[in-house]
């Protein structure tokens, strides 16, 4: 297995360790955001840039990565000006190191929002990049499964032996019979609509566990950027309560904090039933699935896999796996509203998205 750019695993960090990029990453994953709606980032230093460019599989220290960089950040000039007639200024279109742009971004300077809309842009085109090179491989899902599975344990690993509180970690994969029961209870019928393919479960031993989880894991795996908009469920996290705490923490140095509610989201689920739930693209290094030599030319170095990730505390995941909430109740629910579309009458409510 070829090794990637993550940096090594740290314990996770206590909220207030938390810095307010951290909390800015949480708030865009809980909320299922975009970073196309934002206006500033919050990067404090060049350290946390790198983070930042790692977790998106671009290795700060390779001159030929950050020449890939240098590209992406030409390519999204070269659209902004002709597309719209921007003008750029030079220091943000091609005087500063692109990785520099993000620091801008993260300032109060005459710059600031030319380095954000040229960093948006050029998020999108790495996106495209790496869909392209992917159809562009004859690689099989199993194989790209294997290495993203092999890129999720290996952090988790790391955690535990740096002493994160993990009660349970586990994955999956959909089985085919499970995508069709899916899309058959669902308004849409793409398959291309199914985001959880492949689904990695971590439950840690109790709710206070959840923010520094869910802030390690968006500073060792997920790239905060690549969660998918609109996906993302959170009944577990008080995200304003969170918020506050951070902000008071940083006025006074006292943390508190306070459980959360929240409303049943999926109709198929119990009325019980609680949990964070999101879907992220996670960037893959193509050297990880083909030998350097066949990589296609004129590409990206990396590939992007739909994930999904579930995360709960112990005691709601339990809560989860009993009666209304259970997953048998679940799939009985979803096999009934199936057989009512197969044969529905003329009169019959369609499913919800």
């Amino acid at each position: 297995m070829v090794s990637t750019v993550l940096p090594r695993v740290a314990r996770p960090p206590a909220l207030s360790e938390l810095t307010l990029a951290d909390v800015e990453a949480m708030r865009l994953l809980l909320r299922g955001e975009s970073v196309i709606d934002w206006h500033r980032l919050s990067y404090a230093d060049h350290g946390e840039v790198d983070r930042f460019l790692r977790l998106n599989e671009f290795d700060p220290e390779s001159d030929e990565e950050m020449g890939r960089l240098e590209d992406i950040r030409e390519d999204a000039v070269d659209y902004l000006s002709r597309a719209y007639a921007m003008a750029i200024p030079d220091e943000v279109a091609a005087d500063l190191p692109a990785r520099d742009l993000f620091l801008v971004a993260s300032s109060h300077g005459p710059h600031q929002k030319w380095a954000c809309v040229v960093l948006k842009v050029m998020h999108i085109i790495h996106h495209i990049n790496g869909r392209a090179t992917l159809l562009k491989m004859s690689v099989s899902d199993e194989i790209i499964f294997r290495e993203i599975e092999l890129k999720v344990m290996q952090v988790v690993e790391q955690l535990r032996a740096a002493g994160a509180p993990l009660a349970e970690f586990e994955w999956s994969r959909k089985p085919r019979d499970s995508q069709i029961t899916k899309l058959m209870a669902k308004r849409s019928t793409l398959a291309a609509s199914i985001y959880d393919k492949l689904r990695f479960r971590l439950i840690v031993p109790s709710y206070e566990d959840l923010v520094p989880m869910l802030a390690t894991l968006t500073r060792q795996l997920i790239p905060f950027n690549y969660v998918v908009p609109g996906e993302s469920v959170n009944q577990l996290v008080d995200l304003q309560e969170l918020i506050r705490a951070h902000q008071e923490q940083q006025a006074t140095g006292i943390v508190s904090k306070r459980p959360a509610t929240a409303a049943p989201y999926n109709e198929f689920s119990g009325p019980e039933y609680r949990i964070v739930n999101f879907v992220a693209d996670l960037p893959l290094r193509i050297e990880r699935l083909i030998p350097k030599a066949e990589m296609p030319q004129n590409t990206g170095h990396v590939v992007f896999v739909l994930t999904e990730f579930q995360i709960a505390d112990k005691a709601t995941a339990l809560r989860n796996e009993s009666g209304a909430s259970s997953h048998e109740a679940y799939k009985a629910r979803q096999h009934e509203r199936v057989r009512m579309r197969l044969f529905r009458d003329k009169d019959d409510p369609l499913p919800p998205d």
